[in-house]
């Protein structure tokens, strides 16, 4: 069975960066870990973005959350170094969730990254709608959220909608 690992938001800007915390930071060598074991496995390996235009305060999130960030092309919305891997493809996504997903052709899939509260269970509860006969995983150690109370919040909520959640 063809196995996905999704790398949700691994940017700087959530990392050390304007949105950055210490449990992001935290998760980083873990994130870099699971990726190998992908990559030596020789599985799908999809990086997702939150991208962001000059405008971003004007739009309807950034009223929201006026905090620049992942501003397409900067330091900030880049993949944190040592994370990306050769023949890895990207999902370049202007909200929380992406809602694309439904092109791939998914078995089974593993989400980790940032934030757990915000695009990891978005995009987990996309990908269980539209493929509820598979597998979605999302591994709790290899993810943070905006704070630790709203990261098991998000993890409950996912186990409730039948997301196998583990590394807890």
């Amino acid at each position: 069975m063809k196995k996905t690992l999704i790398v949700v938001d691994m940017q700087n800007d959530f990392i050390d960066g304007s949105l950055g915390t210490k449990e992001a930071q935290a998760i980083v060598e873990e994130v870099k870990k699971k990726i190998e074991l992908y990559q030596k496995n020789g599985e799908e390996i999809i990086f997702t973005r939150d991208t962001h235009t000059e405008d971003y305060l004007n739009t309807n999130e950034g009223k929201h959350l006026p905090v620049e960030h992942c501003i397409a092309g900067t330091e900030g919305w880049r993949i944190a170094d040592g994370l990306e891997v050769p023949n890895a493809k990207y999902v370049d996504k202007p909200a929380f969730g992406w809602l694309g997903w439904d092109t791939f052709d998914f078995e089974e899939v593993e989400l980790v990254g940032l934030c757990t509260d915000i695009c990891v269970v978005s995009n987990a509860l996309i990908i269980k709608a539209a493929y509820p006969e598979i597998n979605v995983t999302v591994d709790a150690g290899c993810c943070a959220g905006v704070t630790p109370e709203t990261h098991r919040a998000a993890l409950e909520t996912m186990k409730m909608c039948q997301i196998n959640v583990i590394g807890e």
